[in-house]
Formats: C-alpha cells, structure tokens, sequence
C-alpha cells in the first residue's frame, strides 16, 4: 500500500515528508512527483511505510493536519489509472503530438 499526501506546499522536499511520517513507522520510499515542463513540485506526494497497520496510523493522525501552513490531504493511494483509455474508444485513442488526429482552426 502507498499513501496519497496532498496539498503540499511546494517548498517540502522528500527529506521533509520522511521525517514526518518516520513518527508512524519506518519510511520505505517518499516520491514527489515535479511537473515536467517547469520542474516545479506539482503539491502532491507518495509515501511508503513498511506495514498497512504504520500507514493507517499516520493517515489517521494526518489526515486533515496542518504542516506548513497548509491543511494535508492523506489517504490510501489509488491505483494509477490508465491514461490511454482517457480519450475513448479502442486503439490510437492518444490526442497529443501528431498521430492521426487533426484540429481545424
């Protein structure tokens, strides 16, 4: 399992998220994900623990929490969704850069 941490402020690092959820047990992996084009932190988190009964009570104790001047959104991470399916349909249903698909103007 892996939790959902978000509305980060764009300052925290993964050193930071590691110390806080180190209170909860022992942290396995911490991801921030960085917006590809800017590189910037894009506010949200993933975070490891290394047992569901670590994880559950760190979501307990933050949900909701305050942590740099933001109110934390943590919860069970969902499963990643396939992002080809997005667009509908079967096949070549990707929209961006070329392909088949043409725009009029």
């Amino acid at each position: 399992m892996s939790i959902y941490v978000g509305n980060l402020s764009y300052q925290v690092t993964e050193e930071d998220l590691k110390a806080v959820f180190a209170e909860y047990g022992t942290v396995k992996r911490v991801q921030l994900p960085v917006d590809r084009e800017t590189g910037r932190p894009r506010g949200f988190g993933f975070v490891e623990l290394s047992s569901d009964p670590e994880e559950n009570a760190a979501i307990e104790a933050l949900e909701g929490a305050e942590w740099m001047g933001r109110v934390l959104k943590v919860n069970k991470a969902r499963p990643r969704e396939d992002r080809g399916s997005s667009f509908g349909g079967g096949g070549g249903g990707a929209r961006r850069g070329g392909g088949s698909y043409s725009r009029s103007y």
